[in-house]
């Protein structure tokens, strides 16, 4: 699975763009806030039809036009797929594959499946359980269009109990209803629970070894799912934190408060690591999602390195670099002094400046 091309249209700062990629690495080089991240986003958004940054359609339109346009060609198993983006900053996006219009973003995932690994993943464990649920369901999504569709209409229903929580207040009568949407959590949430304990089960049997090499036989990482509530319980935690969630105005038991602990011969990293521990981790993390979405869809994924390199020491560097040979992948960067110093071979290198794109013959010509 490659992207052969992007081409972008009043997307972010670009006017215009049209780039050609290699199935190998490919390098976009460039100063800070040039326009090396928004073609990752492009991409990232032809697989996902969602900005890896949470943005909204509107944020992601160029300064003072009304539409942007993404069109990204993909081979996959010897087929190759044109993805059409349009973005309005009135209305929703329209995709279409092939040309032809979809209805459903689920018709979409599994065409180009992607792992996308930021200076802000690195943070992930460190950071709140919200940032570790995203990121379980930002793959499972990719992985599993009944997943996504679940996680959709959970969410949804999660909503509309919340609102019926506060207008219960002042409308008693209302309670009656609080068992259809208590119905419809648990059965979404039922199936939300079971498929994150299932894919963290999977990273589990992958990570070890992973976390093993790059600290060189020093360290033993476990991920172990932290479910706020069993499956099994659902229905019968949710009834008896009624009262507590009528007088808070929210659902306070359910897979929306799940969390993943990291634990590192023993000791929850999470609180007790230290930051080298933390980074360490998290690179595993995302080493072993690639490993799984290998598995998984029996095809490699597309990998998108958003300035990682400069945030890891050069061990961690070498050992993410050997590590992605085999995997077309698509780096951004200010300088490509690594790369030079680790000897790594580059298909393609890209100079980015103010929106502008510039391919470069080789390092000699830099």
């Amino acid at each position: 699975m490659i992207i052969k091309s992007i081409e972008l249209k009043n997307f972010r700062n670009y006017e215009e763009l049209n780039i050609s990629l290699d199935h190998g690495t490919n390098i976009l080089y460039g100063d800070n806030a040039q326009g090396k991240t928004n073609i990752l986003e492009a991409a990232y958004l032809s697989g996902t039809t969602k900005s890896h940054k949470g943005s909204k359609d509107k944020e992601m339109i160029r300064f003072g036009e009304e539409e942007a346009h993404i069109r990204t060609i993909v081979e996959k198993n010897e087929k190759e797929y044109q993805i059409d983006m349009h973005l309005r900053r009135s209305g929703s996006k329209g995709v279409a594959i092939n040309r032809i219009p979809i209805k459903k973003a689920s018709e979409l995932f599994g065409i180009l499946n992607i792992v996308f690994f930021s200076p802000e993943d690195l943070n992930i464990i460190k950071n709140g359980p919200a940032e570790r649920r995203r990121f379980i369901d930002l793959e499972l999504c990719q992985l599993d269009k009944i997943y996504l569709s679940d996680l959709s209409k959970y969410n949804k229903t999660l909503v509309q109990r919340n609102r019926l929580l506060k207008d219960m207040n002042y409308r008693p009568d209302l309670a009656a209803t609080l068992p259809i949407w208590d119905k419809q959590l648990v059965e979404y949430g039922k199936s939300i629970i079971q498929k994150r304990k299932k894919f963290i089960e999977e990273l589990n049997g992958i990570i070890g070894n992973i976390h093993s090499q790059i600290s060189g036989g020093k360290e033993n990482l476990i991920l172990k799912y932290e479910a706020n509530i069993d499956d099994i319980f659902f229905e019968d935690e949710l009834n008896r934190a009624k009262q507590k969630d009528m007088k808070l105005c929210q659902t306070t038991v359910g897979p929306h408060r799940d969390d993943m602990l990291f634990s590192v011969d023993g000791i929850d990293i999470r609180k007790f690591g230290s930051q080298g521990q933390q980074r360490t981790s998290a690179l595993s993390l995302k080493l072993s999602e690639i490993d799984l979405v290998k598995r998984s869809i029996h095809n490699v994924p597309v990998l998108l390195l958003d300035d990682v390199l400069s945030e890891l020491d050069s061990n961690r560097q070498n050992y993410l670099l050997n590590s992605i040979s085999d995997i077309q992948t698509i780096i951004t960067c200010t300088g490509l002094e690594e790369f030079v110093k680790n000897r790594f071979h580059i298909n393609k290198i890209f100079q980015v400046v103010s929106g502008e794109l510039f391919e470069k013959e080789s390092l000699d010509e830099i």
